[in-house]
Order: C-alpha cells, then structure tokens, then sequence
C-alpha cells in the first residue's frame, strides 16, 4: 500500500515536473518570438517621393510607424536629421520605408546623372581642368558663359547662358560634401580634370569644338540678369584698353 502511495505520489510528482518544464519551454518561446517582433519606430512614406526631392522637404510626406524588427530594412531612418543635406536618389512609393542607402548628396546625383537636354540640342561634352569649370562648382542645371582662348592669343565670350546637362568628374575628400561648416576654406576642392556637357544649337555647337580643338574654354556662372553686352575680342593690341 505505502508503495503505491509512493509510486502516484512519484508520477504526480513526475507531471508536475514535466509540466512546469513545458510551460518554461513555451514561455521562452514566447519570448523569443516576441524579442523578433520587438516593434522599432521607422520613417514610412505617406506620399510618392520624387527623386532629387531635399530631405529637409519630407516633413509633410513622412510619419513615424512601429514595426517588428524583422520587417525594418537595412540602415532604417528613424529621424531625417540622420539624411542632413541629403536628396532621395531614387522616387519612393507611399507606404516605402525610407532607407539611408535611397539617398545621396545632390552634388553626386548631379555629377553622374545629369538632366535631360531640351528637344533638338545638340549635347557636346568638353574636357576642362578645376579653373576652367568655377573651381569645380559647376554642376548640372547652371547656365554658363563660355569663353574660347585662342592659340593665336585671341579670347573672347562667344556664347551666354548655356545650359549644362552633366558634370563627369571627383571632388577630393579634403573636404566633407555634408560638412554644416560655412568658411570657405572648407569648401571641396576640385580634384584632376572634369567633362562638361553643354545642351548647344548646331552652330554654337560647332564654335564649343573649334575651341576645344583649337585653343581652350573657360566657363562662368551666369544667371538670368548677368549682362551680354559690353564684350569684345581681347589680343595683345587691346587687352590693357
């Protein structure tokens, strides 16, 4: 009898045991599920986002969305002072996470990826040196003065207002393209050689190789209230008038 007694008290014992080891189990089941879905605060798009659109105009197009940690993305933004001066370099779906690896400096975006040329231009790129180009600051959607040095020690600004369509060309690292610094010494330095490419009629187009060609080109910032006139052909016998 006391060793019936004893063998249910063992298997009670035994059921318990087990019991209380499988709720253990599922417990730390649990948890570790929940550790995967453990929710993290993201940026998600509520409107289409265009390429080239500033992160600093994406307060009105973004919220602030928790989702389990399996479903966020790689290098996920959680707040767009993390994108400082940078632009979305690809356009974003409503409803798209955003994702730091979407977005990039407008200075490369422009160097590499240019803007269309208006119908019926021609487009010609030009190699030029840092001096040439505005020390490099030259980028696509300027309007340029170009000048044509002659080897016959001729110079003159033959064509305003040109449009620039693609910037091929480095910035040395010297200098940080996100740096909030507003010295000028801190500016980016042009590094090596840089192709232009020019959105130019047929014969403005033919004067750009000549020059290129036959002498050298020098471009300038120009702007809708830059003057034309007042130019002339500068050579030895009237550079000093």
């Amino acid at each position: 009898m006391n060793r019936r007694v004893v063998a249910v008290a063992v298997a009670v014992l035994l059921a318990l045991l087990g019991a209380a080891l499988l709720l253990r189990y599922v417990s730390a089941a649990d948890e570790r599920a929940m550790a995967d879905l453990q929710p993290v605060s993201v940026l998600i798009a509520t409107a289409p986002i265009s390429e080239g659109t500033p992160a600093s105009a994406l307060g009105e197009l973004v919220e602030t969305r928790e989702l389990p940690a399996t479903a966020v993305g790689p290098n996920s933004v959680t707040d767009l002072r993390e994108l400082g001066n940078m632009v979305a370099a690809t356009d974003l779906a409503a409803g798209e996470q955003l994702l730091a690896g979407r977005f990039a400096s407008l200075q490369s975006l422009q160097q590499f990826g240019g803007i269309p040329a208006p119908e019926g231009f021609h487009q010609v790129t030009v190699p030029l040196n840092s001096p040439g180009v505005v020390g490099g600051t030259v980028t696509p959607g300027d309007t340029v003065g170009v000048f044509i040095s002659m080897d016959t020690a001729e110079t003159h600004l033959v064509l305003h207002k040109v449009l620039v369509l693609r910037v091929q060309g480095g910035l040395s690292p010297s200098a940080s393209e996100e740096a909030d610094s507003t010295d000028p010494a801190d500016a980016p330095i042009h590094d090596g050689g840089v192709m232009v490419t020019l959105a130019l009629t047929a014969p403005d187009a033919e004067k750009v190789v000549f020059g290129a060609e036959h002498g050298s080109i020098w471009l300038s910032l120009e702007d809708a209230a830059t003057p034309e006139d007042g130019t002339r052909i500068v050579n030895p016998g009237n550079v000093y008038r």
